[in-house]
């Protein structure tokens, strides 16, 4: 039987063994995903957006410093502890220095991400919450990185959680978002597994296009400076949000 998003007891998430094995140095996978949303977030207005969210937020700071060239405010919504936990560490006490290049990377490709790490974070409100029961419409823009394929190895519950993602904008609102390309179940440091469900461009285009207009679906391929999860590399989407 495939394992699903409630069979995993989420509050365990290994966060120093993710962020070692990932996000102590800026990859050319980062550095690829950051270009791609770069020339997303630089056609939006400055301040453009009120209220936008990310979907699964994790301990990865990057989505948030690219969303705060365009929005005033930015709901990390997380339900994991462990994960809650670091963002409050990170966002309301200290800054690790890992993430200075990953924000030197984002201002660079739009300058309108703020001068300071800090600066780019103050945006933040940090939400402890099941990303299935955020009101719908309620955000201009919706940002998921590496968490729909990566949480079941359920293809439906997968789909669930996409159009999940893309009801919490109201129709017309902004999406963005990167996916681990054909992840298997994987493992995070020395023991823990954790589910996975193998997605491609064609599987994520056919669960967005009913979802979505303006749909970009793009791809990476796999960066071998990164721990070997099985993947075969990244896919990367933009689009617009119908009425789901």
């Amino acid at each position: 039987m495939p394992t699903h998003n409630d069979d995993v007891d989420w509050d365990r998430w290994p966060v120093s063994d993710y962020l070692a094995e990932n996000y102590r140095e800026v990859h050319a996978s980062d550095a690829a995903v950051i270009a791609h949303h770069s020339a997303f977030y630089r056609r939006l207005p400055p301040g453009r957006i009120a209220r936008s969210v990310e979907f699964g937020a994790g301990p990865n700071l990057y989505p948030l410093m690219l969303a705060s060239a365009a929005c005033r405010r930015i709901d990390a919504v997380e339900a994991g502890a462990s994960n809650i936990a670091y963002l409050e560490d990170q966002i309301c006490h200290r800054l690790d220095a890992s993430w200075l290049p990953f924000h030197t990377l984002c201002r660079r490709l739009n300058p309108e991400v703020p001068a300071t790490l800090a600066g780019a974070l103050a945006p933040v409100n940090i939400v402890h919450a099941d990303v299935r029961t955020l009101p719908p419409g309620a955000y201009g823009l919706a940002s998921m990185h590496f968490v729909a394929e990566s949480v079941t190895e359920d293809f439906a519950e997968f789909a669930d959680f996409c159009r999940a993602f893309v009801r919490t904008v109201r129709p017309g609102g902004h999406l963005v978002a990167a996916f681990m390309e054909n992840m298997p179940t994987y493992r995070i440091g020395p023991a823990s597994r954790w589910p996975g469900c193998p997605v491609n461009p064609a599987t994520v285009t056919e669960v967005f296009t009913p979802l979505t207009r303006d749909l970009d679906v793009t791809h990476i391929d796999v960066d071998p400076t990164l721990p070997d999860y099985g993947d075969s590399g990244m896919v990367l989407l933009t689009g617009v949000a119908e009425a789901v």
